[in-house]
């Protein structure tokens, strides 16, 4: 509240022309804000639903979609192990699918621990 009235002060001892320039100066600021909201990544997973026929390849596609506030990174290695493990070893798609999306949940409430203790 302090900040405003000063503001309001610095504003009104300006001329009409800086007046207008600081305007469209907070203007610009406020739209680079939005826009840097706007390009944040979600909070939550997205409701991206499994379809009845996947591959491993299309699951961990939908998974970075559905999960994209995660670091791609973090998860490649375990991502990688569970394609070797079904093309390799010969676990079922729907089996490497399935502790696909046990990863990604696991690694998205370690994320919101994480926010949480920062936050």
């Amino acid at each position: 509240m302090r900040d405003s009235k000063r503001l309001l002060t610095v504003f009104r001892a300006l001329s009409e022309a800086r007046q207008q320039a600081l305007l469209d100066y907070a203007e610009f600021l406020a739209g680079k804000e939005a826009v840097e909201v706007a390009a944040a990544p979600p909070t939550e997973p997205l409701p991206i639903p499994r379809p009845a026929q996947e591959n491993v390849v299309k699951a961990i596609q939908r998974l970075m979609q559905t999960y994209p506030m995660l670091e791609r990174n973090q998860i490649f290695h375990e991502a990688s192990a569970q394609m070797t493990r079904h093309l390799i070893h010969g676990v079922s798609a729907d089996e490497a699918i399935d502790e696909l999306e046990r990863i990604f949940e696991r690694h998205y409430q370690a994320h919101c621990e994480t926010r949480t203790k920062q936050g």
